[in-house]
């Protein structure tokens, strides 16, 4: 039944597999291995593998034909936390480019509002997400990224960062300074990009407490699924993963993980 799935070459029992997928289709802001392992009664070494198999065949099997429409982008970054010396006269401005850890990353997202959100409110909000790891938010990046997953004639939102500049030649641009407001006057926001990273930080601080740089491109994918799915049914959820595992070819990734056969490169955008 699994053969040629992520889940193939599997020695538990099916509906443990069955489990971890309901038990992570009911989890609102992502689910942890340490919290899985006990509720299946199995290793955490198997919880972790388990849930990253699922969250491989998200990743695997997301849509990433060009979105269109309203669409906001934003950044955020992970993994740059730089402890200050406990002497004030050693402490250094950790704001600065030199002081940063190389494990910095950024998490670039892309929303499109669902087509009732146009305007100033969005009831309706954003109803596809994609998310990228670039190692900062930059010109070169943000503008192979939009060219590659926005659709030509698309209205675009974004904040005062400079990475977005070049975005003018190309789309209908709506911009909002956050250094003097949180919405523009002409009702410009990018509140459904905010909105992501609520989830995302949630998850992160709640859940995993830190994300690894090695898969944190489908930890970010994952945060986009639940954002996307949030109005679903718990079933509909379900049925949906289901589906994504059972179209996701066997990952050598995640195939003898704890053996050592594993991803050694971070996924990077572009």
């Amino acid at each position: 039944m699994t053969s040629g799935t992520i889940f193939s070459h599997h020695k538990l029992p099916l509906r443990v597999y069955l489990a971890a997928v309901a038990l992570y289709t009911n989890a609102a802001k992502g689910l942890s291995a340490l919290q899985l392992y006990p509720d299946l009664g199995v290793q955490y070494k198997s919880a972790f593998v388990l849930m990253h198999k699922i969250r491989e065949s998200l990743i695997e099997q997301r849509d990433e034909s060009p979105l269109c429409g309203e669409v906001e982008l934003d950044g955020a970054y992970v993994n740059g936390h730089v402890c200050p010396h406990n002497k004030q006269d050693q402490r250094v401005d950790r704001r600065l480019l030199e002081h940063q850890p190389p494990t910095k990353r950024c998490i670039f997202v892309m929303r499109e509002n669902h087509p009732e959100a146009a305007g100033s409110i969005a009831p309706g909000g954003a109803r596809r997400t994609l998310s990228f790891v670039i190692r900062q938010e930059n010109q070169a990046d943000v503008g192979a990224l939009s060219a590659g997953f926005i659709a030509p004639g698309s209205v675009v939102s974004a904040d005062e960062a400079s990475a977005y500049d070049l975005l003018h030649a190309r789309y209908a641009m709506r911009r909002v300074n956050h250094q003097r407001e949180y919405r523009a006057d002409d009702g410009t926001t990018n509140n459904q990009a905010e909105s992501y990273f609520s989830r995302f930080r949630r998850m992160e601080i709640g859940q995993t407490h830190k994300f690894g740089n090695r898969h944190l491109a489908n930890y970010a994918n994952e945060a986009a699924y639940r954002e996307d799915t949030r109005r679903w049914s718990n079933g509909e959820i379900f049925r949906d993963i289901l589906d994504n595992c059972a179209r996701t070819a066997t990952h050598r990734d995640w195939c003898g993980y704890w053996q050592g056969n594993m991803r050694l490169q971070a996924r990077l955008a572009p």
